[in-house]
């Protein structure tokens, strides 16, 4: 009988201390710059996603590939869409938030060379590919049928008499 005393004045004295217990201060929002993706070909698109303090104002974001790029709020962040030029060097380049507060804060964008296959990938002897053997794959396949829809018909036939 006296351990559940002891566990209900152990609840109360817990939900005593947690109902009067003095509220922590509000956390300041973090504040940030991301790239999506943060790995990126020369001459294709990048997202910039950042917060500021307030996020209801527009800030500037700053890297060498892109420049300085507007970012504007969207749904509670501070968005914007660049192009890294095809001209610009492969590389690690830092990318810098400078909110209106004068607050800042630094992501690192990599950029790495634009580089076009000469031909396919070797992934096999290319069996199903058009060439020589397509016709022997496709005769193959029709005489596979063919033997499937006769031994289907035989044995249907060979149910009926027996």
């Amino acid at each position: 009988m006296r351990r559940p005393v002891t566990a209900v004045l152990s609840a109360l004295a817990v939900g005593l201390i947690v109902l009067f217990a003095a509220p922590l201060p509000a956390r300041a929002a973090a504040i940030f710059v991301e790239t999506n993706p943060s790995t990126v070909r020369t001459g294709d698109e990048v997202s910039v996603r950042a917060s500021c303090t307030d996020n209801l104002q527009a800030a500037t974001v700053s890297s060498s590939p892109f420049g300085v790029v507007q970012v504007q709020p969207n749904f509670g962040f501070l968005t914007a869409t660049t192009r890294v030029p095809a001209t610009a060097r492969p590389g690690d380049y830092p990318v810098t938030l400078t909110c209106p507060d004068k607050q800042k804060a630094t992501s690192t964008l990599h950029v790495v060379a634009r580089v076009e296959p000469a031909q396919g990938p070797a992934t096999g002897g290319g069996g199903t590919a058009p060439g020589r053997s397509a016709p022997m794959l496709i005769g193959g396949g029709v005489a596979a049928i063919a033997a499937g829809l006769a031994l289907a018909f035989v044995s249907l036939r060979r149910r009926r008499l027996g």
